[in-house]
C-alpha cells in the first residue's frame, strides 16, 4: 500500500472477521500474525469442542461464540455483524486454517482506494496456489474462491443466509445486487497438510463447482 493510502486507512478502523470450527492446533499463530499488523481481530467460535475460542482469545482477538457449529457462512455474518457494530470502517474476512497470508490484506484494502471500490476480492488463480495437489487444481480452475476485504458500505450489503460453503455464491450474488463496484486481486493461497486434511472433499467441491462462477457478478 503506497503512503498515500496508508494515510486514508487506520489499522484499528480495519476489523478481520476469522471464523473458525476446531481449529486449535493452529489459530493461536494466525492471530498473533494479525494483531501484530495492528488490525482488530474477531475470532467467531462455531461451536468448536477442542478450546478454538480460548487459544483466540489468550493470543489476543476479540471472540464470539456459536453453541453450536451453524457453519461458515452463519460464522462470517455473525463477525461482519460484529465488527459494524463496532464501527469498522473495513471488513477483512480471513481463513482459521492458515490457508491465507495476511501479507494480502494489505493489497486488498489497497485496491479498495485506488479504484474507489466496496468490495476486493482475492482470487487464488489470480496469483498462485501453493502446495496445491494437481487433482484440486484441475477441479476448482473453474470456481472462484474468494478472500474478500470490503468498504463499510459494502458489508452493510451483505446478508448472508447460507450457511455452509454456498454463501460464497450467496456473496457474489450479493455484490452484484448491490451495483457497488468490485475488484479482483491476486491473491496467494497456501495449502499445508493440516488446511489439505480439514479441506473439502473433491465430491463436495464438484457439488458447488458451478455455483462458484464468477459470471454471477455480472448478471
Amino acid at each position: 500500500m503506497t503512503s498515500e493510502h496508508r494515510t486514508k486507512l487506520s489499522p484499528h478502523s480495519i476489523w478481520v472477521v476469522v471464523a473458525a470450527f476446531n481449529e486449535g492446533a493452529v489459530i493461536g499463530p494466525i492471530i498473533s500474525d494479525l494483531l501484530r499488523q495492528s488490525y482488530q481481530v474477531v475470532v467467531v467460535d462455531d461451536g468448536s469442542r477442542d478450546g478454538t475460542g480460548d487459544i483466540a482469545l489468550s493470543a489476543g482477538a476479540t471472540l464470539v461464540t456459536h453453541p453450536v457449529n451453524l457453519g461458515q457462512g452463519a460464522a462470517l455474518q455473525t463477525g461482519i455483524k460484529f465488527a459494524l457494530q463496532q464501527n469498522a470502517s473495513y471488513v477483512v474476512t480471513f481463513d482459521a486454517d492458515g490457508q491465507h497470508r495476511s501479507s494480502d490484506i494489505v493489497q486488498l484494502l489497497d485496491a479498495l482506494v485506488e479504484h474507489d471500490a466496496a468490495y476486493a476480492l482475492g482470487s487464488r488463480f489470480l496469483g498462485s496456489s501453493r502446495g496445491m495437489p494437481f487433482r484440486r487444481r484441475l477441479l476448482l480452475q473453474a470456481a472462484i474462491w474468494l478472500t474478500r476485504a470490503m468498504t463499510r458500505e459494502g458489508a452493510r450489503r451483505v446478508a448472508l443466509r447460507q450457511n455452509r460453503m454456498a454463501h460464497a455464491s450467496e456473496l457474489l450474488e450479493q455484490i452484484a445486487a448491490s451495483g457497488l463496484r468490485h475488484v479482483e486481486v491476486p491473491v496467494t493461497i497456501d495449502y499445508t497438510s493440516y488446511s489439505l486434511a480439514k479441506g473439502q472433499r473433491l465430491s463436495d467441491s464438484l457439488a458447488i463447482l458451478f455455483d462458484l462462477s464468477a459470471q454471477k457478478l455480472h448478471r
